[in-house]
Order: structure tokens, then C-alpha cells, then sequence
């Protein structure tokens, strides 16, 4: 049986993703999407087994030192340049295609849902990846300069998931904006 396939992110207005290797809106700390974040990707479905996170070079480095690995989660790193796996992550991949055979292979037994958790190249190859997958996406209602980018969403190929209708949650942008001044609308999206 084929393995279910999702992503999570967060996306400003225009889709941005990051900027200069960071969050679009670093320093700023958005607590409830981490929050959202960590649920989503640390929970398992299936007792004793973990999830596993799927993410590029430039979205490893991206995450504080402290950080890293990402806890209660497997960490697999892309890297067509890396010879070995970056300090802390657990297995290194030259490519998608190759972590997957990674997770069905040599972690078959330890791992349950697949996370990709970025950057902008592994967003297109999982929305491009033949099989069933789940897009968790989160609108920063707020737009910050960016330079790195969610491919866009086709309408013709994914539809919300009636479950997970956009809902608004407040967002607090810490020493920035006010609490009541942003919002975040999460959705999930999945192939049709």
C-alpha cells in the first residue's frame, strides 16, 4: 500500500516562505504555528513508531542549532552535496525519491506519516510526487520581504479538505504587532 504523503508551511500573502535562509519574519516568533507545527509533525498515528521529517540543506541549517535534530521526529536531510549526514540528522538522502525508498527500506519499522517541511524545491517535487498527499498550509496574514517561495497551489489539482476549512486563529507577532493586528488561516489541501 502506498504511504500518504504531507507537507506543512507557512506562507505570507505572495507565498514566501523565507528569506536570506530564515523565516520571512525572523526574528519574530509566531508560538502557536510552532506550536502547530511540532503537534503536527511530532504526533504518530501508530504507537511505538515516530514521523519522520523530510527537509533540504538550506531548511536544516535554518533551524537553530539547538534545535536540531528535531525532536521525537526521524530527520532526513537532502543534500546532493553533502557526503555525510549534517551534524545531529539521523539519515542524509541525495534526493527526494531517495528518502522515501529510505523510509520504506531501512525505517520501514520505525516510521509512520512522512512530513516535508521544506524548502521550495522539495514543496514542488512532493506536489509533483505521484500518490496521495496532504498539504497543511498556513496564511500569514501579513506580508514580510521574501525571496524563496511555495509553489503555487493549483485549484484544478487540490481541493480544501472539508475538515479543515480555513480557519482563523489569532497570530501574536512578539515586540512587533499587536496581538488583534494579524491573523493566520490554516487549510489542508489534498489532490483531486
Amino acid at each position: 500500500m502506498a504511504r500518504t504523503l504531507y507537507g506543512i508551511v507557512a506562507v505570507c500573502p505572495d507565498l514566501g516562505i523565507g528569506k536570506n535562509g530564515n523565516l520571512p519574519w525572523h526574528p519574530v516568533r509566531l508560538s502557536n504555528e510552532f506550536k502547530h507545527f511540532r503537534k503536527m509533525t511530532s504526533t504518530p498515528s501508530m504507537p511505538g513508531k515516530k514521523n519522520v521529517v523530510i527537509m533540504g540543506r538550506k531548511t536544516w541549517f535554518s533551524i537553530p542549532e539547538k534545535n536540531r535534530p528535531l525532536n521525537d521526529r526521524i530527520n532526513i536531510v537532502l543534500s546532493r552535496e553533502c557526503k555525510t549526514p549534517p551534524a545531529g540528522a539521523h539519515h542524509l538522502a541525495p534526493d527526494f525519491s531517495s528518502a522515501l525508498r529510505l523510509v520504506d527500506t531501512e525505517l520501514a519499522d520505525q516510521a509512520d506519516k512522512v512530513w516535508v517541511i521544506g524548502g521550495s524545491s522539495i514543496y514542488k517535487e512532493l506536489m509533483e510526487y505521484p500518490g496521495t498527499k496532504r498539504l497543511f498550509v498556513t496564511r500569514i496574514q501579513k506580508q514580510f520581504d521574501c525571496d524563496t517561495f511555495l509553489p503555487e497551489i493549483s485549484l484544478d489539482n487540490y481541493r480544501l479538505l472539508s475538515e479543515f476549512q480555513a480557519t482563523a486563529t489569532p497570530t501574536t507577532f512578539k515586540n512587533m504587532v499587536p496581538r488583534s493586528a494579524k491573523r493566520t488561516a490554516r487549510g489542508a489541501w489534498y489532490p483531486v
